[in-house]
């Protein structure tokens, strides 16, 4: 090998050398960073654009992909202390011809968030159907997708303004009485007792406290480096005294069971999606929303926990594809009768 040769191998594994040291560095030293980079990756490569509305002095972020065309529209509602990019992992099993809106939820993430708002589950439904009218999402009726959290605003919401849906889509969706006393419900009791709202399982601080939250939330077990654990609390930590708030205005009387409140009043088609083995929300909730709704599939999905969109991902999509095809199936026999 020559010198020129031998110089150019030095420059070119140098230049390598570079980005891969810097992934390190960023893996070690700001694994939030890389968190961050993460969800930039994969909203960029799934065709996700994020975007903003105002409604007032009050702005939705909220990220999209596709046009309003002949199918209907997908509005989707994250969980408890999430964010839009949670659905990204079903995103990646939906058709790109499909019009996708995943929005923050009041006070999450890139929503404005205001100690003055009323973050009942009405008042997260009130806010969502602003930012509904916003972006004129309801000039047709759309589906309306909601899980945990988000699924108890999801049925309130068609409960309380059934015009703007065509149909509805509840996965493990929370606002259900319970003759169930999980760990979960057991350990909630005992922090309203001693009042120590500061150890919330769904609220970590450190990374052993993340590690547990994942496994009350997963039946799955995922192996989590200790880095990455250590981003995601970095991540929510800023964001804790939020959370808490939040959760005491969820759990708390006016909240507690609103879907099971509203649920009668749903009349647009309904889709219910449960994992088996979730130790939040118990799986009997499912057989209580398909007495109260009248038109009403429940799908139980084996060997899954809470975080259904995480643990099943491709299973979820296809469900809530066959079940729009279904309906578009039986619209089209109505109008030929």
């Amino acid at each position: 090998m020559d010198l020129d040769m031998l110089n150019m191998f030095v420059i070119a594994s140098g230049t390598l050398a570079i980005p891969i040291l810097a992934f390190v560095a960023s893996f070690l030293l700001w694994p939030s960073a890389l968190i961050r980079i993460y969800y930039w990756y994969w909203r960029r490569a799934l065709g996700m654009q994020v975007r903003y509305a105002n409604y007032d002095d009050y702005q939705f972020c909220y990220s999209c992909r596709g046009r309003p065309g002949y199918r209907p529209s997908i509005l989707m509602l994250h969980g408890f202390s999430a964010h839009k990019d949670m659905w990204l992992s079903i995103v990646k099993f939906l058709p790109k011809n499909l019009h996708l809106v995943c929005v923050d939820m009041p006070g999450h993430e890139g929503t404005t968030r205001s100690d003055l708002d009323d973050y009942s589950i009405s008042g997260q439904a009130k806010r969502i159907h602003q930012f509904v009218e916003c972006i004129k999402l309801n000039r047709k009726p759309f589906h309306l997708v909601g899980t945990s959290m988000g699924g108890n605003v999801a049925g309130v919401y068609a409960a309380q303004y059934p015009e703007d849906i065509c149909s509805l889509t509840l996965i493990c969706p929370a606002g259900l009485p319970t003759t169930t006393d999980n760990k979960f419900i057991k350990q909630l009791r005992e922090l309203q007792e001693s009042k120590r709202i500061d150890r919330i399982p769904l609220i970590p601080s450190t990374p052993e406290e993340m590690a547990d939250m994942l496994k009350l939330c997963s039946y799955v077990r995922f192996k989590v480096p200790q880095q990455i654990l250590q981003g995601l609390v970095d991540v929510r930590i800023p964001h804790n005294e939020f959370y808490r708030k939040l959760f005491l205005e969820i759990v708390d009387e006016k909240s507690r069971h609103s879907l099971h409140e509203n649920m009668s009043k749903i009349k647009a088609p309904t889709q219910v999606i449960w994992g088996k083995q979730d130790q939040v929300l118990d799986v009997s909730g499912a057989s209580v929303l398909a007495s109260a709704i009248p038109d009403c599939h429940v799908y139980i999905l084996e060997n899954c926990g809470h975080s259904v969109v995480v643990e099943r991902p491709r299973k979820t999509a296809n469900l809530i594809l066959e079940f729009l095809a279904l309906l578009h199936s039986i619209d089209n026999s109505k109008k030929q009768a």
